[in-house]
Formats: structure tokens, C-alpha cells, sequence
């Protein structure tokens, strides 16, 4: 039998793991790849805009990425964006355009962006538990549910649950792999 509630958890669930990738397409791993600037927010005109709305990013070489602003005058405030954005890539500004050059990971550095990757994916574990808790808590004060159907509820929250965190852990795996190879 299905529930509205595993139903909802499931959609709640999935959002963690989208957002998990999110995070995790932010972290470098040594070839240079646009999405590493999809946090990164520009103060243009006074309000925090997306850095892909005000600029187009194309690589180039493998290696570098370019940010070309629809506005020149906006070219300072990337720059500025950039450096505040705690990429470990510096920003060279040629005056019409944004390099920015992808160094290859050292060791020392691979590892740190492996922890990097556990912590994404600890965090998106640590929002699939408190969405099962919450799911646990709603099932348990509906009056309407007799024990055993209870029971049911909360046994395919938990199925959810663990199946949901192996995929956390699949992705989170993948992202280590391709941080880690040389």
C-alpha cells in the first residue's frame, strides 16, 4: 500500500540528493568545468545576481575558463566576485574578459577535496534522516492510522530512507573517484 506521506518524503528526499550534486559540481578536480561557478554571486548594481546571468563562461584548453560580461563595466565586480568566492584559482583580468586558470590538484589537494565530498554528502544524509524523522513524527500523531498500518508507514520510510542513502553514497563515491585520479 502506498502513502501520501512516504510519497512526499520520496520528493523531499530526491531534492537533497539534486541538491547534493549541486554542491558537489562546485568542486574542482583539476579539469576546468563551468559549473565550478555556480554559487558564485556578483554584486551588480547593488542586488547579488548569479555570475551565469551577467556573463557567459566558456572553457577553453581543458584548463581554462573564461568569463566574457554581456556588460563590460561589470568586469571589476566578477573579478571581485571571484576572489571572494574561495576558489583557490586567482582571476586574471585582461580587460575584456576573465581567465581563469585551473592548476592541476596535488596530492595534499585532492585529499582536501575528497573531505570536501564527505562533508556534501554528510550533510545531504544528515537532511534524508531529518526528512524521515519528520515523516516518523507526522505518521505517528495520525489518529486515523491503526498501529499496524503505522507500522507499514513507517517500515517503507525507512526502506526509503536507506535506499536514498546508498544513492548519497554512490554519487558521493563517484565524485571521490574522479577527484582522487591522477
Amino acid at each position: 500500500m502506498t502513502y501520501p506521506i512516504v510519497d512526499s518524503s520520496k520528493e523531499k528526499m530526491q531534492k537533497a540528493v539534486d541538491h547534493l550534486k549541486e554542491d558537489l559540481n562546485t568542486i574542482r578536480t583539476g579539469m576546468a568545468n563551468a559549473n565550478m561557478l555556480d554559487r558564485i554571486n556578483v554584486d551588480y548594481y547593488g542586488s547579488p545576481t548569479p555570475l551565469k546571468q551577467i556573463a557567459s563562461i566558456s572553457v577553453q584548453e581543458g584548463r581554462t575558463l573564461v568569463i566574457k560580461p554581456y556588460d563590460p563595466s561589470s568586469l571589476k565586480d566578477i573579478e571581485k566576485a571571484c576572489n571572494m568566492a574561495d576558489l583557490g584559482i586567482a582571476p586574471q583580468n585582461d580587460g575584456t574578459v576573465i581567465r581563469l586558470t585551473v592548476p592541476q590538484l596535488t596530492g595534499e589537494t585532492r585529499k582536501e577535496m575528497a573531505k570536501k565530498v564527505g562533508k556534501f554528502a554528510e550533510e545531504a544524509k544528515v537532511a534524508v534522516r531529518n526528512i524521515r524523522r519528520d515523516a516518523n513524527n507526522v505518521i505517528k500523531k495520525d489518529d486515523t492510522m491503526d498501529e499496524d498500518v503505522q507500522k507499514d508507514a513507517e517500515n517503507e520510510i525507512q526502506k526509503l530512507t536507506d535506499s536514498v542513502i546508498k544513492e548519497i553514497d554512490k554519487v558521493a563515491q563517484k565524485k571521490t573517484d574522479e577527484v582522487m585520479k591522477v
